[in-house]
Formats: structure tokens, sequence, C-alpha cells
């Protein structure tokens, strides 16, 4: 997103390059860049005169015998050390005021970034669920990142100002001194300058690739960190390790090259303050006999040892790293990366394997034309539309987000059962919702039972359960029945009670009728009530997102098994269960066709599913367990920790 306003002048495109914005930004505000100028002029007087008094104090006082003239020259010296002292106190002031316009501006500039974006994913996109962590972001840059850039900022014109003024006062002093020393010491350092220079480009280059894997880091941290139980209870500790190693390894590269051109630095600054301390040294006898006094020759190396030499040594230094980190920063907080290292690459498509003889997948070039099939069960219909119907499928979290789901082809045939796994936050809830039609696809459609997800005909045609369940108070039978348009009989609800095991549960609260207070509920509890719910709706597809997730491995297995023969029940008219296919909603006059999609939380369920799709980002793969084991390495890492043998008694195995 580019921001054009004409009174924020760090907000205006790239194009009009950063230190060409940061210089309009300076000189915009006279007032305090005068103030600057100044009072800096105060401490070029007091370096002006460090060498100066010294030289005079030296050849007319001094050597010549009248020590009154020396000591009076010393004491003028002395006298500008106040000047000089005060100067350097006010510049503080004058830096600050620069510095805190600057940061007043950036927080305006991210501010309006994150309120935009909000508008464009609210207007084009519907509500995202990536809007935590783009909160999160936008935190970080209002409390971190916006501090780093007026810190770095105030440093860099601090040290510029002070080597620009130091060395104004240290040649001024020379010149007056003896002006061939000029030519001794001004080759040097404008060759240390023009080393420094040259480094400042490849330097701003690594600082940012520097940062960009320290975030690395900090992302593979947040992420082992958030999934832990996922972690441990897949056994993926040594593959988490690994992951971990590798972001350590590219930080540590990252900061070798750093290093390396850190070298530069040290070169630049010894011919820049050093070379020219040595040069007066040994070209002292010649200086001498060209008629530069012994003062003139004291003088400069006060000049060179006391003034030039260290002020370049806080330039190097402190605008060496300081320019690098508050370019990186402004450019991170105007929407821009800096350049290639830091741009995000976009994302790999959604890659199929070669078809198998039990699935049909391409690429996803002509995933819109042949999909991954999950096949239909036995006794299934052909003339029923498939339950799901996805073609060539994109969607992300805003416009420079990478696509979380990338050009996705998939078909769910009436009865089919589909099982997603893949890590935390890969993708699995978004393809859920937009399943659920909650939220739009940016590129290519869904479908469901024939017709487009978002259409309000298809509404009723699937019920989407979530990890945390809603219950609200009222009766057990209120709760169960709410998604009902016709209350069902008793028996029917009893009999969804015992199907998905929740009989227990239900004489606990009392019955039917008993009273719901969802306070009091476990999360286990609470899920199972809604999962009966579901069960009991009319809708023909069922969309489990993680809702087993509080429940233990055999419950689980129970609800699933339920919700299968439900699908399988609702694709087949003639399956027996014609009253649950009569009272649901039809599709050009024929009834939707059922389905079950589960986003697995344990092994087992994919194992119980007809397909898996396992995502992982970068692809997308489709197959039976056994399938996927061979050609899925992600697949493999998911169900290396499951035991097959402990199934009813392990403990969560979390994809």
């Amino acid at each position: 997103m580019t921001v054009t306003h004409t009174n924020d002048t760090l907000a205006r495109p790239r194009s009009s390059g950063l230190l060409r914005a940061g210089l309009r930004f300076l000189f915009g505000r006279p007032r305090a860049l005068a103030a600057l100028a100044g009072w800096s002029m105060l401490e070029a007087l007091h370096t002006f005169a460090l060498g100066f008094g010294l030289a005079h104090a030296l050849d007319d006082g001094f050597l010549a015998g009248r020590t009154a003239t020396g000591l009076a020259w010393l004491a003028i010296t002395a006298l500008v050390v106040p000047a000089g002292a005060l100067g350097s106190g006010r510049v503080h002031v004058a830096v600050g005021a620069l510095a805190e316009p600057l940061r007043d501006e950036l927080v305006r500039t991210v501010v309006r970034n994150a309120l935009e974006g909000a508008v464009q994913r609210a207007v084009g996109k519907g509500a995202s669920a990536g809007s935590g962590d783009e909160g999160s972001a936008v935190v970080s840059r209002l409390t971190h990142q916006v501090e780093i850039a007026r810190d770095s900022f105030a440093g860099v014109v601090t040290v510029s100002r002070s080597f620009l003024f130091t060395a104004v006062g240290a040649l001024a002093g020379l010149l007056s001194l003896a002006p061939l020393l000029l030519l001794v010491v001004v080759p040097p350092l404008l060759l240390g300058l023009a080393l420094f220079g040259a480094s400042l480009r490849p330097m701003a280059r690594r600082q940012l690739v520097f940062l960009k894997a320290d975030e690395d880091i900090a992302q593979e941290l947040g992420t082992s960190f958030s999934g832990l139980r996922d972690v441990v209870a897949c056994g993926a500790e040594d593959r988490m390790l690994l992951a971990g190693r590798r972001r350590v390894e590219s930080e540590r590269r990252a900061a070798e090259s750093l290093a390396r051109w850190g070298v530069i630095r040290a070169l630049a600054l010894g011919v820049g303050g050093r070379l020219p301390i040595v040069l007066v040294l040994v070209l002292a006898p010649w200086l001498l006999s060209r008629g530069v006094t012994t003062g003139a020759l004291a003088g400069a190396l006060t000049y060179l040892t006391q003034a030039l030499m260290p002020a370049l040594q806080s330039l190097v230094h402190g605008l060496g790293s300081a320019s690098a980190r508050l370019a990186v920063v402004i450019r991170r907080l105007r929407g821009q990366e800096g350049g290639p290292e830091g741009s995000s690459a976009a994302a790999k498509p959604a890659v199929f394997p070669p078809p198998s003889t039990a699935l049909s997948a391409h690429a996803p070039a002509v995933a819109a034309k042949h999909p991954a099939r999950v096949p239909a069960p036995r006794g299934g219909t052909a003339f029923r539309p498939p339950a799901v119907e996805l073609s060539g499928v994109s969607f992300r979290y805003g416009e420079g987000a990478a696509p979380v789901i990338d050009r996705l082809g998939l078909v769910v045939p009436a009865g089919g059962h589909l099982a997603v796994v893949g890590p935390s936050g890969i993708g699995k809830s978004t393809l859920a919702s937009l399943i659920a039609g909650l939220v739009e696809p940016e590129a290519g459609g869904v479908r469901v039972g024939g017709l487009p997800a978002s259409s309000s005909e298809a509404a009723g045609a699937r019920v989407i359960i979530p990890q945390e369940a809603y219950v609200f108070s009222g009766t057990l039978r209120e709760n169960l029945v709410h998604l009902c348009p016709v209350p069902p009989p008793d028996t029917a609800v009893t009999a969804a009670l015992t199907a998905l095991g929740a009989e227990d549960l239900a004489v606990r609260l009392g019955g039917l009728e008993g009273a719901v207070a969802p306070d009091v509920l476990s999360a286990g509890e609470r899920q199972l009530i809604a999962l009966v719910r579901a069960h009991l709706s009319p809708a023909p597809l069922a969309v489990l997102d993680e809702a087993t997730c509080h429940l233990d491995p055999a419950a689980e297995g129970r609800a699933e098994r339920a919700f299968a023969a439900r699908a399988s029940a609702m694709a087949d008219p003639g399956s027996g269960d014609g009253s649950r296919v009569a009272e649901g909603p039809t599709c050009e006059g024929r009834p939707f066709p059922g389905g079950l999609i589960v986003i697995a939380h344990r092994v087992s369920s994919a194992l119980r599913a007809d397909r898996v799709l396992v995502l992982d980002g970068a692809r997308a793969d489709c197959g039976t367990h056994a399938e996927l084991l061979e050609r899925s390495a992600l697949y493999r890492d998911l169900a290396a920790g499951w035991d097959p043998s402990a199934a009813s008694s392990q403990p969560a195995r979390s994809l």
C-alpha cells in the first residue's frame, strides 16, 4: 500500500528515495536545523582553540622563554572549554527537536497504514483470521520499531554533525597554523571517508539480511512455543530442533558477513584517522625544514589525536550501524522491505503429485479442470453433485500477504470423508472457513452441493463445528435442537446422544429438560453438546474444525464414525435414512449431498478418512494414509509419533 499524503514527508512513495525524503524532512524544519548548527559552532570553536592555543603557547611562550605568555595562551584555551560544553548540552535539545517530530510522523504513518489495511480487508476480504497477527505486528511497530527509528535517527544526526563541525574546526586550525599540514592530513582523511562511504550500502544490505534472520528465529521460536503441545504429541522435538538450528545457522552466516564488511570500517578508520598521525610524525623533519614550527606540529597532533580521530571513530561506528538500522526500520514502517533481500517472495503454488490408481490430481494450473478427488463411498449415486468442489482457489489475508491457500483444486463427492492435516497455522481453518462461506476466495470458486459456497441456498447445506464450542444457557433440549427448523422427536435426539456417546452427560445434566450452565461445563462437554447439535441438524455437510480436540481418542473416534455414517446416509437416499434426507435442504429439486470434512487433530482421524489432504504452505498433497506415507515427507513427520496399538489410550497426537 502506498500513502501519498503531501503533508507527510516520510510517507511518500519509495521512488523519492529514502535519502531525499530524509533531507526534505530536515530542511522542512529550518528553525530546529539552525539551532543545531548554531550550538554546534561552539563545539567547532572549542576544537579550533584546542590546537591553536597549544601551538602559540609553545611557539610564542614556553619555547621562546616567555612563560607568562605560554600560560596566558593556555588560559585562553581553557576558557573556551565551558563554551564547548554548553554547545554540546544544547545540541542534544536541538537533536530532540528533530527526532520527536520524526517519531510522530512515523506513528501517524503506521496507524494510517494499519487502518487502511483493516478497511481493505473488511471491504474486500471479509473477516480476517489473520487480524490478530496483524494487530500484534502493528503494536510491535508502534512500541519497538518506531523507537528504534527515532533513536537511530538521533544517533545519525549526532555523529554526522559532530564529525562535520569537528572537522571544520580542526582543518581551520591546521590552515591557520601551517597550510602545508593540510597536504599531509587531508588526502588520507578523504581516502578513509571514501572507503567508509563505499561500505555503507553493502553494510545496509547485510544489516537487512541479519535483521531478517533474527526475525526468522523469533518466528520459529514463537511457532514452536505456541504449538508446543503439537510438537510433543507428534514426537517432533528433533524436527523442530533441527529447524531452529537452521535458523540460528542462517543468522550466524549473516552475522559473519556483516562482520567481514565491518573490517572495511576498521580500514577506513585506520586510513583516515591513524595514518595522518603517522605521516605527521614521519614527515616532521621535512615539515620543519619547510617552515612549520614545533608548536604547529604539536597543535597538528592535538587536532588529530584529540579531535579528528575520535570524531571519525564515532562517525564510522555510529553512522555505520545506525544508518543501516534506520534505513531498514523506516522502510519497514513505510511498508517497504528495502531491497531484494527484504521483499517477500511469492508463495509457491500448491503442486499435486502424479495421479495414482486411487487419486486423480494435477498441478494447480489445471486444478480447476482436474482437481484432487476423494473417492465416493460404495453405494453412492453417480448423478449427485459433489459435496464440496474447489476450483483453483487462492486466498490471502491482505494484499501484501503471501497466499495461505494457493490455486487449490479439490473434490469431495457425496458421502465422502476427507481429513485435512498440516502444521499449526498452515491454513487448515482457512480452508474450513472457505467451505463454510465465512470468507471469499481471492481467485477460483468454492461450491457446496453444486452451488456457490457464498450463496444463500448453500447456507443451510453445511454445519461447521469450531474448536471452541458454543453452548448457551437453557435446557439441554434447547441446545441440541437449536439448528433444527422443525424440532425432532425425542427418539431422534436420544439416538443422536447415543451415537455421539453423550448419553452419560445427558443423564448427569438431568435429561433433556436439564439446565445447561456453560461456565460449569468442561471444554470436552461443551464440544459433545455442539457435536450432537450438529448431528441433529438437517445440514448434510459437516465440517469439524478440530471440534474434538478436547475429547479423548476413543470419544473422538466414536464421534467421527457417527458423522461419517451420517454423511453416507445423506449421500444415498436409499440407505434407510430417508426421513433425514427428506427434511434436509434441496439443490435444484434434489437433496443436497452429504459429506464430512475433518480438520484432523490426531493421526487416527486421518486413518478413518477416505482420503487425507496434507497442507504445508508450499505444496498440497491428497491420498490415502498409506500413499502419503510413501510420498509425503511432511505427512511421515506428522505421523511418526503415532502408535496404532495405543490408539485407545494414548494422549493427544496432534497434527
